[in-house]
């Protein structure tokens, strides 16, 4: 059967993620590195302006990045660098730039032919019609390097802080290009944290503006929407903040709940924890994407799903 299997979609309503063995073939994660490495090894660095991927997530005074390089990235394919690779006495890189890059966004899924066609497909289509959405369309598209040793750590988040919608409406596909487990930036997730109580979307990720309505950055407010998707059943019988690390296998698909709870650990091994990801969101009537969402459509818009692959 098309699309997911009512065990499934079971899983993925009750935990708030599904694990997908075998979702890429060999080939098709043998292209995706392939691009990658090339990505990696061939942007130009003189015209970088160094830009670095932060969480902002560290203390109420950290920042994150909102540079233009990063704010105009969504139409685009660009290189954000881990902090810790760059010596920020002389603003240049510690290590060779394929091993310094954080990642890799944020449009992929248009520009590079290996991850459109593993993205703007027909499976997608039906994974997204068995979720439920009647317009999906992709966004937010990277590859999420974690390189050997300095591979950042990302703090528990929800995904829907970032990409809103009111009501809630993401899901993240997130696609291992190598495994990731313990020691190797695994995924940590919180079982079941979307249907909690406290599991809404209480804070939003948003352009910040200066006196003179100039953006000046990004950063975290309080959401003041809907803060559950739509028909989602609340259980305040959860299972606490305990965080399950999965252990996730290369070509495997994890789908990821816009309200779960999930963080990512520092890559302390020395092998390379690629993944790809993209995002879901519902562009039909009755979902509105925030003005003041990080990422902006331009042009035509957000990718629709379904215009190739679905009728």
């Amino acid at each position: 059967m098309p699309g997911l299997t009512p065990d499934q979609l079971s899983t993925f309503n009750t935990t708030g993620y599904l694990i997908i063995p075998d979702y890429l073939t060999p080939a098709e994660i043998s292209a995706c590195l392939t691009e990658t490495n090339h990505l990696l090894t061939t942007f130009p660095l003189d015209t970088h302006p160094l830009t670095q991927f932060t969480t902002g997530d560290s203390s109420p005074t950290d920042k994150h990045v909102g540079d233009t390089y990063f704010l105009e990235s969504g139409d685009k394919i660009r290189y954000f660098f881990e902090p810790s690779a760059i010596n920020p006495a002389t603003s240049t890189l510690l290590k060779p730039k394929h091993l310094a890059v954080n990642k890799i966004g944020h449009s992929l899924h248009t520009l590079s032919e290996p991850f459109k066609s593993i993205t703007l497909s027909q499976r997608n289509a039906d994974i997204a019609r068995s979720l439920g959405f009647k317009d999906p369309r992709v966004l937010q598209s990277m590859v999420i390097c974690k390189q050997p040793g300095i591979g950042g750590a990302v703090p528990p988040h929800r995904d829907s802080e970032f990409l809103y919608t009111d009501p809630p409406s993401a899901v993240g596909w997130w696609i291992a290009l190598q495994d990731a487990g313990k020691g190797n930036a695994s995924l940590g997730m919180v079982r079941g944290s979307h249907r909690r109580g406290d599991g809404g979307v209480g804070r939003r990720f948003v352009r910040v503006h200066n006196e003179n309505g100039e953006v000046e950055g990004t950063g975290f407010v309080e959401n003041e929407g809907g803060r559950f998707p739509k028909g989602l059943e609340i259980d305040d019988e959860g299972e606490g903040e305990e965080v399950e690390v999965v252990d996730v296998k290369a070509g495997s698909l994890v789908l990821i709940h816009g309200n779960v709870l999930h963080k990512s650990e520092r890559n302390t091994g020395d092998k390379s924890r690629f993944a790809y990801t993209f995002h879901v969101i519902e562009g039909a009537e009755g979902w509105e994407y925030d003005g003041r969402n990080w990422l902006q459509p331009t042009g035509e818009g957000f990718s629709r799903l379904y215009d190739d692959h679905s009728k």
